[in-house]
């Protein structure tokens, strides 16, 4: 592990697919990030506030609740409205760009990710300490 701007932080990972899942946790793990998980919205909503993450990746296509909307019910609420989120997609048009941004995204990252700078794109979202 090198020391990286994401040494201690703490991500929630809002993702459905047990694979992309596993690598996000091994990648995270590997910049010293302890990653927090939620398999679908809703709980991915719970932990949010319960949890206050330094930042949240939001897959965007999720079944019961979609990442963009589950994007909007975190702005809503002043506990999560300011932590980082960051679109983690396969949709990658301009057009899913503007609505991850319109849902309230910070960022947009596309799937497949690269695990080489997976950890320089997150930290570019993290709030200087």
């Amino acid at each position: 592990m090198t020391d990286t701007p994401l040494v201690g932080k703490r991500v929630l990972v809002i993702e459905d697919t047990a694979e992309n899942m596993r690598l996000f946790r091994a990648v995270l793990k590997l910049e010293g990030v302890e990653v927090l998980e939620a398999e679908g919205a809703r709980l991915g909503i719970e932990l949010a506030g319960s949890t206050q993450p330094d930042l949240i990746l939001m897959d965007i296509q999720m079944p019961e609740m979609d990442g963009l909307t589950a994007t909007r019910l975190l702005r809503a609420d002043p506990r999560t409205a300011s932590i980082p989120i960051i679109a983690i997609t396969a949709s990658v048009t301009d057009k899913d760009r503007s609505k991850t941004i319109e849902a309230g995204c910070d960022g947009h990252i596309p799937k497949p990710i690269d695990p080489a700078v997976f950890g320089q794109q997150i930290a570019a979202f993290l709030k200087p300490q």
